[in-house]
Parts: structure tokens; C-alpha cells; sequence
């Protein structure tokens, strides 16, 4: 699987830094290029060609509302990190993705996949100031309907948790997970756990 590249963009040297270490160690990102905020964007993405872009918004995204209507037009798809208080109004800039700062690091990877595939993907905390409505051509149904557990195990999958992980947490056995995990995959049509998960937000099925 080729890896996504994303260029990180943030205010603060120190997140920039931090998001590119945290995303090092995930072999599906190749992390291209950091920039700041205010160099030129435009220029930056075709120097580094990203599939998407991670922007940081720091504590006050509105200080950063304006330029990123501006720009979002002209690059690739945003996933953004913001305050969860500050989220419901970011919807009209142009964003694709929002997660909040303080959100598991986990689900970084799958929203940055789900992102550059096109989807819409916000944190479920978020629901509350998200438009509901999807693209028509972003809802595909799965072959057939998952279970309670199956939906259960592919949260799991979506907060980047391992078949242990998700086995404590469900407290059920690893191979009782393996066996939902497998289910997953097939009714979804997906050949990795990555795919799975955008699949299912593709489908509506959850929200990242």
C-alpha cells in the first residue's frame, strides 16, 4: 500500500514537529513537508505534492478562519485539528476532515486516508455541528447489514486498536475479534483493515 503523503501545517513550531514525529512512526504517511501558515501554501503543495493536508489550528482557529477559506479552494484536502468548542462553524471553510486537538492520536492515520479518498470525516464528540447530509456518491452500502458486535469491532478498528486491544475492550477473546475483523472485511469488500474503516464511513456507518 502506497503511502499518503501529507504535509503538516501549523502556527506552533512545536506541533508541527510534534504531529510529523507522531506520524513517523505510522507506515501508511509519509509525512512530505511542514510549513507555517502564512508562507505560500499554494507554492508549499506543489513543492512537497501532497494527498492531503494535516493543518493545525492551534487554541484560536478563528485567527486562522480567513486564509484558510482563502486557500482551501487551491489545495489538496484539509483534515484540520481544532478546539472542540470551536468546530460546528469550520464547516464553511472549506475543511474536509476535523478532529479535535486534544482527540486519540489513533485515529489519525484513518482519517488521514478517509480524507484523501475524498470523504467527510468528523470525531463522533463533534456530530452535534455536523450537516448531516453526504454527497450522494459518498454513501456505499455494504453487502450485507453488520451486527452489533461486527459494528462494536470495526469502532475499534477506527480508533486504531489492535485484535488484543479491541478483544479487552469488548471483553471477548482475540480470535472471537479475528473472526468479527474477518466479517468486517468481507461484508465490506475491503482487502485491509484501513480500507474497512473508510468503507464503512463511506456507508455512513461511522463517523471518525
Amino acid at each position: 500500500m502506497t503511502p499518503i503523503r501529507v504535509l503538516i501545517i501549523a502556527a506552533d513550531p512545536l506541533a508541527r514537529a510534534g504531529l510529523s514525529a507522531l506520524m513517523a512512526s505510522q507506515p501508511s504517511i509519509e509525512v512530505v513537508g511542514q510549513a507555517a501558515p502564512m508562507d505560500d501554501l499554494v507554492q508549499q503543495t506543489r513543492s512537497y505534492r501532497p494527498d492531503v493536508v494535516l493543518w493545525d489550528l492551534g487554541w484560536s482557529p478563528a485567527e486562522a478562519l480567513e486564509l484558510l477559506a482563502d486557500v482551501a479552494p487551491r489545495l489538496p484536502p484539509i483534515l484540520a485539528l481544532a478546539p472542540v468548542d470551536e468546530t460546528a462553524w469550520l464547516w464553511n471553510s472549506g475543511v474536509r476532515g476535523l478532529l479535535p486537538r486534544a482527540g486519540d492520536a489513533a485515529s489519525l492515520p484513518v482519517a488521514l486516508a478517509a480524507v484523501a479518498q475524498g470523504l467527510l470525516v468528523l470525531d463522533p464528540q463533534l456530530v452535534g455541528g455536523f450537516p448531516r447530509s453526504a454527497p450522494p456518491d459518498a454513501i456505499e452500502a455494504p453487502v450485507e447489514p453488520l451486527t452489533a458486535r461486527e459494528l462494536e469491532v470495526l469502532r475499534g478498528l477506527a480508533d486504531g486498536l489492535a485484535n488484543k486491544e479491541i478483544a479487552r475492550r469488548l471483553a471477548i477473546s482475540e480470535h472471537t475479534v479475528k473472526f468479527h475483523v474477518n466479517a468486517v472485511m468481507g461484508k465490506l469488500g475491503a482487502q485491509s483493515r484501513t480500507e474497512a474503516v473508510v468503507r464503512a464511513t463511506r456507508a455512513g456507518l461511522i463517523f471518525l
